[in-house]
């Protein structure tokens, strides 16, 4: 069996070294159509585009992405071409909690907010959303939970964007990136969203850059209607805008979900779905190392300020964060 994986998915070199034949690490935009003509599967992350052009006329039979979204996979060409794919839901849920909980700190500590008084409106409640919601209340927050499609399946306790836009001090958002559709959330936060705002809110992006329309941001910024920005995932990565780089409150290069415990999720995942579809009978055990479990985001929006032109170089060489 021959595995193409991309060369950024940590502590996974011994584990698949025991399971396949053939290993090939290569970075995530060297992913060919003649290097994958003959591979039985692919290890992905974002930057890897699964898609016709890459994948016809190969024998590709299994694709593992070691990450929550999966936009960047083609799921109908897949469905058609017999492909298996799968992603890894849930697998950073907690080190995205823990960016949203250092961010609530920092706005209590360097802004004035007082949690206790404050509504947090949070939209998309999967994995992170719920983690998020327990981590809020548990400071004494008053939470509001935005989720069409969970609320139109009969399930409770959810209100309308407009409630929202109403009502919220703090917006974060964790959805998935949906470009049409009943439930799309591309440009979900635009200029009719920004500029119906009534309690001039922070807005945290830590779900997927095209949730929101950097320049209908911008706009809302200068105009007002937006407190500040807290931006961890941006449209046109890693060609960021630098204007709202520069004003943003924090500013971070994609990292919210990169805690090396996310990590070993993602990759331990990506490991037993290879292993269950080839009929591999293997333990896969990884263990994080050791690293500080205090996080402030403040130096990595720091680090981005200095240097935006390193985006990929900061994500690619992330020191160690535990939850």
């Amino acid at each position: 069996m021959k595995v193409i994986i991309d060369h950024e998915i940590p502590y996974i070199k011994e584990a698949i070294e025991k399971i396949a034949d053939e290993v090939i690490y290569l970075p995530g935009n060297a992913f060919t159509k003649e290097e994958v003509k003959d591979a039985d599967a692919l290890i992905v992350r974002t930057r890897t585009l699964c898609n016709r052009e890459l994948l016809e006329g190969s024998r590709v039979k299994f694709i593992a992405t070691a990450t929550i979204g999966y936009d960047h996979i083609d799921t109908t060409f897949c469905q058609e071409s017999g492909i298996f794919w799968t992603n890894c839901p849930g697998c950073n849920a907690g080190s995205v909690e823990q960016y949203v909980h250092s961010v609530l700190n920092l706005l209590k500590e360097k802004k004035g907010l007082d949690l206790e008084k404050t509504t947090l409106g949070i939209v998309g409640v999967g994995h992170v959303g719920s983690r998020v919601k327990k981590m809020a209340e548990a400071l004494g927050m008053r939470v509001l939970l935005n989720d069409p499609p969970r609320s139109d399946q009969g399930e409770t306790g959810f209100v309308n964007l407009k409630t929202i836009v109403q009502e919220c001090d703090i917006i974060t958002f964790h959805t998935p990136l949906n470009r049409e559709g009943k439930y799309a959330t591309y440009h979900l936060v635009n200029e009719e969203f920004l500029f119906s705002l009534e309690r001039t809110p922070y807005i945290i992006n830590a779900s997927r850059g095209e949730v929101v329309d950097t320049a209908s941001l911008l706009a809302a910024l200068a105009a007002g209607k937006v407190r500040n920005a807290i931006i961890d995932t941006w449209e046109y990565e890693p060609r960021i805008s630098r204007e709202l780089l520069e004003v943003a409150f924090l500013a971070t290069p994609h990292i919210a979900g990169y805690s090396a415990d996310g990590k070993v999720n993602a990759t331990r995942m990506s490991l037993e779905a290879l292993c269950k579809f080839f009929g591999i009978n293997a333990e896969v055990d990884i263990v994080p190392p050791e690293g500080s479990h205090d996080y402030d985001p403040t130096r990595d929006s720091e680090w981005l300020k200095a240097a935006p032109e390193k985006f990929e170089w900061f994500r690619g060489n992330y020191p160690i964060r535990r939850e």
